[in-house]
């Protein structure tokens, strides 16, 4: 049984199912071939013939495998997995362009949170896989033990503890960092704006990788910047020629990229590359602001690195939070601003003072008990899992010629339809039916993602995930006809 370097993190049944996606995935196991009996398996892996069973079970549910009475368990003829996506659409790379995609972002990000849809647009884990009891606990004795503390003022760069225990998290991740050099925020998505607002001006152009987070877009738009984009491939991420050519050719006043696991295209820069980007930025004095939300998402055995633990005098802001990991209604998150510490910190407390206390109090109880590492090898298994599941049942219910990633970690799927789907429609129609979606138009300044969507795996998989995905492939299969 292959390892991924990851059981501790699976509960033994999952491993079991692992290793059967694996041999349908390599080919070892064809569509329609039966599988090892329970009691055979059961003496191949050194399990119980209870968890094989349960294996399977779960297999079935999910559709990958189908029982026979009186012969066994199959492989779905229904559980191929659709071709990957290439890579970005050419496009005009053209001069700086400005920002206008609030309009429709607005009408996306108002589909968040309803209790009634199918929450494929939501880019995070589904509550029950995050660590509500120990958080709740830790809460609850918090507002006992230390209610005045807890409810009043703190530091602008946040409670000290907090940023102890992300210091030292960085300082595992080969990243050299000191409590003071970090600024807590609410979420990640504060880091961000504090970074573009210490680093540029309104009118400055600023180096993005297409596509990107729409809500850099909007940050991008709300503070008068313009953007240049370098293309994104879903398997290499972002070229150092790339960049090197943009900034030749352009006034670059700073980057915002995201090596690990993009969002929308879970791309994964490696590590060579984010070392000779950081040496180019360098050379010229050019920040690079890193958004570091998802890293810890990641399927391998092995943490990817960051362009922060490159950075040798100052100039990369690394932003990311616990929102993906811990809990998204705490909001907190931190900014490591190196050199633009004193403009950070200036921005953080005119914008809010400080983060919420008690939320940092909590995260940082719950890190110093040192229950992160458990909890991260469990959520990334079970969003393998459902990424995995997610990857079979997009093959039963999509039109032919649609394409998908194959992502090493993250929580998304990027998808490439077929070019009659216009994404926009598919979004309006699915929204009307309850089903959440990001159409690939508001991932880019320009028109060349109108025939892609970005698709969530954080959701534990349910009947109403399999019917959600049904629907909004029979809508995709209809509008490419």
């Amino acid at each position: 049984m292959q390892s991924h370097g990851k059981e501790q993190g699976e509960y033994l049944y999952q491993a079991v199912e692992r290793h059967v996606l694996d041999m349908i995935e390599s080919g070892s196991l064809g569509l329609g071939d039966r599988l090892p009996s329970l009691r055979i398996l059961s003496s191949k892996t050194g399990l119980s013939l209870s968890t094989v069973n349960q294996a399977y079970l779960e297999l079935e549910r999910k559709g990958v495998i189908e029982s026979r009475p009186r012969s066994g368990f199959f492989v779905s003829r229904k559980s191929r997995r659709l071709p990957r996506t290439e890579g970005p659409p050419p496009g005009n790379q053209g001069g700086p362009r400005p920002v206008t995609r609030s309009g429709l972002i607005r009408t996306v990000l108002e589909c968040l949170g309803r209790p009634d849809a199918v929450p494929l647009g939501v880019i995070a884990p589904d509550a029950d896989l995050l660590p509500l009891r120990d958080v709740t606990k830790i809460t609850t004795a918090i507002l006992r033990d230390h209610t005045r503390e807890a409810l009043d003022y703190a530091p602008v760069s946040g409670v000290p503890a907090l940023r102890t225990q992300v210091a030292l998290r960085c300082m595992e991740h080969s990243m050299s960092v000191i409590p003071e050099d970090t600024l807590i925020t609410a979420g990640c998505l504060e880091a961000l704006y504090i970074s573009l607002r210490s680093v540029c001006r309104t009118g400055d152009t600023v180096l993005i990788q297409s596509p990107t987070y729409y809500c850099f877009l909007q940050l991008l738009e709300n503070l008068g910047l313009r953007a240049v984009e370098v293309p994104s491939h879903p398997d290499r991420g972002v070229s150092p020629a790339d960049i090197a050519r943009a900034l030749k050719t352009f006034d670059i006043a700073a980057c915002v990229l995201a090596p690990n696991y993009n969002n929308p295209d879970a791309s994964l820069t490696p590590d060579s590359a984010k070392r000779e980007i950081v040496g180019l930025l360098a050379r010229r004095d050019i920040p690079l602001i890193e958004d570091d939300v998802v890293t810890d998402l990641h399927f391998g055995s092995r943490r990817p690195g960051t362009y922060k633990q490159f950075d040798r005098d100052g100039r990369v802001l690394l932003c990311s939070s616990f929102s993906k990991t811990i809990s998204g209604g705490f909001r907190v998150g931190w900014l490591l601003p190196g050199r633009y510490r004193e403009k950070a910190w200036e921005i953080k407390a005119t914008t809010n003072v400080h983060s919420s206390v008690l939320p940092q109090m909590a995260v940082a109880e719950y890190l110093r008990q040192g229950r992160m590492e458990r909890h991260l090898r469990k959520l990334r298994a079970t969003v393998e899992q459902q990424m995995d599941t997610m990857h079979l049942h997009l093959t039963r219910y999509f039109p032919r010629g649609t394409r998908v990633t194959h992502p090493e970690g993250g929580l998304v799927l990027w998808l490439e339809l077929p070019e009659k789907v216009n994404a926009v429609d598919l979004f309006f129609e699915a929204r009307d039916a309850s089903i959440g979606i990001a159409p690939g138009a508001i991932f880019s300044t320009q028109d060349k993602f109108s025939n892609y969507i970005r698709l969530s795996c954080g959701t534990i998989w349910s009947e109403q995930i399999r019917q959600g995905l049904e629907t909004l492939g029979n809508m995709a299969r209809r509008m490419a006809d």
